[in-house]
């Protein structure tokens, strides 16, 4: 009996897809506990095709438990890490890393928000970048000051 490969399908994307990862690299899945047991198995065979050399990072509250059910592509996982907020001590330097807007930013003003709203999550660290960056202009070198980050947090909204 023949299995569906990747490789063997018609789709434009499949194929895109397929010559996206050949070279190393890594795929980043987020709320990879929302995919479907079908879409997993797609990602089994996709990581199965000769060639493919990018890695696959699975992210997510929960990722573990589907991956679990997935006992073909559970069995592929080589490494699984417990990601924990981000460390104060090393908040700036890590969003500074991130993205370059946050270069210079009065450490005071990124522990406000930090306390305030972020709270050590990356993903409302990541909406607040992107906040800043559309006020500022998208401009590369930015000065970020509190009023800039109070306006970006604003934008949010009351449920960060």
């Amino acid at each position: 009996m023949h299995r569906a490969q990747p490789a063997d399908r018609a789709q434009p994307a499949d194929r895109a897809l397929g010559e996206a990862l050949r070279p190393p690299g890594v795929l980043f899945l987020d709320d990879a506990q929302r995919l479907s047991p079908p879409l997993l198995d797609y990602l089994r065979l996709l990581w199965d095709e000769p060639g493919t050399a990018a890695a696959l990072l699975l992210c997510g509250a929960g990722a573990e438990r589907v991956i679990a059910r997935a006992p073909a592509l559970r069995s592929r996982v080589l490494t699984w890490h417990q990601v924990p907020g981000l460390d104060q001590e090393r908040l700036q330097e890590t969003l500074a890393m991130f993205h370059d807007v946050w270069e210079g930013a009065d450490p005071a003003d990124v522990a406000w928000a930090d306390a305030t709203v972020a709270r050590g999550n990356f993903r409302i660290w990541a909406k607040i970048t992107s906040h800043v960056y559309a006020l500022a202009g998208r401009g590369r070198y930015v000065r970020v000051d509190r009023a800039l980050i109070e306006q970006a947090c604003a934008r949010l909204g009351p449920y960060p």
